[in-house]
């Protein structure tokens, strides 16, 4: 679905527009918003909100075809909720409703005339991105890997926009549209079977990355990492058969004195449980375990088509666990690339083992920030649910700086986190008998440790991490990849442009 920014003036009106349809607004006590009112010469959508054939709720619909005095062949009434507060809620569910309503006409483009500048709390900006996203979600397709495709999606192709001509809107369009296709590509990445969608693969679309947007791309394997003593990260692959490769893609956009800011993605593209064997049932859904690994790629797609001036890092650790003959067992310890030691109590707590070796590569690069992101614990979901992604730092002023930068970020793009403590208490929970630290923590607050664990390889640098377990794909009739947090990542980089 392509998107453009068409303005209308008292010249160029809505009501002379050509267009296979027309998306206007209508609310709750029979009343009009203003692009409505102005195809209403006839009277035919007062009629009809008067006549009860749309009550004007938030994601009711009504198709008019032929409106006298209006040049679009139909006017799609969109209900809106209340005229006083269009809210976030109510604004996303009409423009989803009438997304789905184009998918039916035989008309091939539309505009979409909904008040963008009305919604409560947000800006146009916001109005441009929720559209945008919203039609990349509707024509999103899942059927690559089937034999036999299903139908080509019927109905617009082509969406315009509606805005005041006094708004400059061709940037937040441009960005809009950049996240989505960033968002489109970490769901492929995620839905791809996990025979498909290998370590190697991961690194071939970083290097089809670099090739498209100009990224320096390296990718180091097996010798490579065994010579950067990366102990902890590789006693994960053991078991596998499919070699593990460590991504790191640059998007230098900003100045070269600027320190980078440094996104690390967990990439297990599929997590057996090692030894510690996870149950059969919903196994498969661990092929989404490389979510984290996605949602960089993602992330990087979408600033390199924005061309966004800044310094940017990708650095992702992939790799499968599987249990074999030569598999890491519970109860080894391994030594990490900073010297710590590790006791593996569970080979099932693996995302750990490959972001600390990540981690602590990420200090050459002398960073502004590293923001890890990972699909880490089943406690987050237990938590925070499949609503918000658990956010933590350490407790300090430039940390907590952090913390609301990020949460602002997400809050902005509708894809939010909420932030959970980490602390030497937790750190308490890992300690071994054995080994500097263990893998595990005793029962009790795991999303937190796990946060404390990794703390453990971060003390050199400001640092925050995401676990993505609750939001990075869909369970059920749903299943699938969901694109996020790309859109927390693209705003909080964008943010940072800003930045005096």
């Amino acid at each position: 679905m392509d998107f453009s920014i068409k303005a209308f003036d008292t010249k160029n009106t809505i009501a002379s527009a050509k267009a296979g349809v027309v998306a206007v607004a209508v609310f709750e006590n029979k009343k009009l918003s203003q692009a409505a009112k102005a195809l209403d010469g006839s009277g035919e959508i007062s009629a009809a909100l008067k006549s009860g054939d749309i009550t004007g709720k938030a994601g009711t619909i009504l198709l008019l075809r032929g409106v006298q005095g209006v040049a679009a062949e139909r006017v799609l009434l969109v209900g809106l909720g209340s005229e006083e507060a269009v809210s976030e809620k109510s604004f996303a569910s009409g423009v989803s409703a009438a997304i789905k309503a184009f998918g039916a006409l035989g008309a091939s483009d539309a505009i979409i005339a909904l008040p963008m500048t009305e919604v409560k709390e947000r800006d146009v900006n916001w109005a441009i991105r929720c559209v945008v996203q919203t039609g990349h979600e509707a024509v999103f397709r899942t059927d690559g890997q089937k034999s036999k495709k299903d139908p080509a999606p019927a109905g617009v192709k082509k969406v315009a926009l509606a805005v005041p001509a006094t708004t400059d809107t061709k940037l937040a369009l441009a960005q809009a549209v950049a996240i989505a296709n960033g968002m489109d590509l970490t769901k492929e990445l995620g839905n791809l079977s996990a025979n498909i969608c290998t370590p190697t693969h991961l690194a071939n679309t970083a290097k089809k990355l670099g090739k498209d947007y100009k990224f320096d791309v390296e990718v180091l394997d097996r010798k490579q990492l065994e010579a950067l003593k990366m102990n902890s990260f590789l006693s994960v692959t053991n078991g596998s058969e499919q070699p593990p490769k460590f991504i790191i893609i640059k998007h230098m956009g900003g100045k070269a004195k600027d320190a980078p800011v440094v996104l690390v993605g967990k990439g297990i593209t599929f997590d057996t449980g090692g030894i510690s064997l996870k149950a059969g049932p919903g196994m498969d859904e661990m092929k989404y375990d490389m979510g984290g690994a996605a949602s960089v790629l993602g992330t990087m797609r979408a600033i390199g088509e924005m061309n966004l001036k800044l310094n940017v890092i990708g650095v992702i650790a992939s790799c499968e666990n599987m249990p074999s003959g030569r598999a890491t067992k519970p109860g080894d310890i391994v030594a990490s690339m900073n010297g710590l030691t590790i006791e593996i109590l569970n080979t099932d707590a693996e995302g750990r083992l490959v972001l600390c070796d990540a981690l602590t590569y990420a200090e050459r690069f002398n960073p502004a920030v590293v923001l890890d992101v990972a699909t880490l614990t089943g406690a987050c979901i237990v938590a925070l649910g499949h609503h918000k992604s658990g956010l933590f730092t350490r407790d300090d002023d430039a940390h907590n700086a952090l913390a609301d930068e990020i949460m602002a970020a997400g809050k902005a793009a509708g894809d939010t986190a909420w932030r959970l403590p980490i602390g030497e208490e937790y750190n308490e929970q890992l300690k071994s008998n054995f080994a500097d630290l263990a893998n595990i923590g005793t029962p009790g607050g795991a999303s937190c440790t796990a946060a404390a664990f990794l703390e453990n390889f971060t003390r050199k640098y400001t640092w925050a991490h995401l676990d993505i377990a609750g939001t990075a794909w869909k369970s059920g009739g749903a299943k699938g990849a969901t694109g996020r947090p790309v859109p927390l990542l693209s705003n909080f980089l964008i943010n940072r442009t800003t930045r005096g």
